[in-house]
């Protein structure tokens, strides 16, 4: 779910090889994740008895490819392609942040002007994340749809930022009236760049939907898919895996369970989504 290319392999045409886990991630809000995706490689691969290596598209879709191609066994993904593609995907584990495996798309817009909700920034430029993004796209389509609205005709321009980070500095610089973010990925901003979140406002926050979980592909065994939920939910009770779970604002991964994405189903439905 997040880090940078510098910190990523490059994943192989070819399938998974035998004795090494592949992880696939898009970049969200932080730069250079090196020392982060090391630690969380030494953790890992004891646990798993595997080399382990982190792979990074720029999109969910180009992720899921990828996954759904067998060149990762696993991914960090949103609740919007999970729900997409669950019956070909198996629930691995959802992470906890303050307390519950959920999570808010924040409405966001520049501070410096006295926008009051949604209407006002009705003809004006919105950032969204990314297509198959649920906060950074899925949920602001729905309210839209909600309220009788058109989303294509609503905003005078709308554009992909490609990650939530990048929505939230489209707003601060005023490239962007607005826009739709993850509320995880803004309030971990608000504590490691407040001077970028503090050029954006909070206009309105959606309900709780599940957090984005991370999945096993298609071609994965059960059993590999249960060892490796087995090392993520033994992460807080390992000092390195706590440290990484610290970097990460995470309290731990927990067992998902499925109904946690009903919410976010629902809406991919009205989306014309299966």
């Amino acid at each position: 779910m997040l880090v940078s290319g510098a910190a990523c392999a490059v994943a192989h045409r070819a399938r998974a090889a035998p004795g090494v886990t592949r992880i696939g991630l898009t970049p969200v809000f932080l730069d250079d994740r090196l020392r982060l995706l090391q630690r969380w490689r030494e953790y890992l691969e004891p646990a798993l008895g595997t080399s382990v290596e982190f792979v990074q598209r720029g999109t969910y879709g180009q992720v899921m490819d990828v996954l759904r191609a067998g060149q990762v066994q696993f991914a960090w993904i949103c609740g919007y392609p999970y729900v997409l593609h669950r019956r070909e995907l198996r629930l691995v584990a959802v992470p906890h942040w303050r307390g519950r495996p959920l999570y808010q798309s924040y409405l966001i817009a520049d501070a410096s002007r006295p926008y009051a909700g949604l209407e006002a920034l009705r003809g004006r430029s919105f950032a969204y994340s990314d297509p198959l993004s649920n906060s950074g796209f899925l949920y602001m389509q729905h309210l839209l749809r909600g309220q009788g609205q058109d989303p294509a005709r609503y905003f005078a321009r709308s554009f992909f930022a490609h990650s939530h980070r990048h929505v939230v500095e489209a707003v601060a610089n005023g490239l962007a009236d607005g826009g739709a973010v993850d509320g995880y990925v803004w309030e971990t901003l608000a504590e490691l760049r407040p001077s970028l979140t503090g050029r954006t406002r909070v206009l309105q926050r959606s309900p709780d939907f599940g957090f984005p979980p991370i999945v096993a592909g298609p071609q994965v065994s059960a059993r590999a898919a249960a060892a490796f939920a087995d090392a993520l939910i033994a992460m807080s009770e390992h000092p390195l895996g706590r440290s990484v779970l610290a970097e990460l604002r995470l309290d731990r991964f927990a067992p998902g369970d499925v109904r946690l994405f009903d919410g976010i189903a629902e809406m991919a439905r009205g989306q014309g989504g299966s």
